[in-house]
């Protein structure tokens, strides 16, 4: 008889196939950026980059606040259902390099987050729905990236995904 629903192969050639679009999406040829730069006086360049520099650092900034969310979530649910430290410390230590790649700061600001009304299972589902939240929100970012950052963002969507798999599957472990 046939399994249904989603398996590791099926989630692994999903997160694959996402990343792999992201990628070929930042890959242009910049050719209209390149031609008006060409046509434009140096003040019109100088303007166009930094236009292009302010919303990079937007588009980090928010991505950032994205997965500083989500890590102040994983921290909150260690806290309160310590049983699940042992299979969310590698997720949470994941998220916590993707802030540091999205860019500089200072410390992690914590963001207030929803006390969890159910036990460990019902926390561990809530934090895959937030990784599967946060995989939509970097891969619509990655849409406006320049290709170096929409390659990052590829990569971090990619690693959401696969952590939401991966919690969804911890859930049904996880006595509540």
């Amino acid at each position: 008889m046939r399994r249904t629903g989603t398996t590791r192969r099926g989630a692994l050639t999903a997160t694959g196939a996402i990343a792999m679009g992201a990628v070929l999406a930042g890959c242009g040829s910049g050719g209209d950026d390149e031609s008006a730069g060409r046509k434009g006086s140096a003040r019109a360049d100088a303007r166009t980059a930094a236009d292009r520099s302010s919303a990079e650092t937007s588009l980090r900034v928010k991505a950032r606040g994205v997965s500083t969310s989500l890590y102040a979530q994983y921290e909150h649910v260690v806290q309160a259902h310590p049983a699940t430290a042992a299979g969310l410390t590698p997720l949470r230590d994941a998220v916590r390099a993707h802030i540091t790649a999205l860019g500089p700061g200072d410390a992690l600001g914590f963001v207030r987050t929803r006390p969890g009304t159910g036990g460990a299972a019902a926390a561990v589902r809530e934090l895959a729905a937030a990784e599967r939240r946060a995989a939509a929100s970097h891969t619509e970012a990655l849409m406006k990236a320049p290709p170096e950052l929409a390659r990052l963002l590829a990569s971090v969507a990619a690693a959401a995904s696969a952590h939401a798999y991966l919690l969804t599957e911890l859930a049904k472990e996880t006595k509540a």
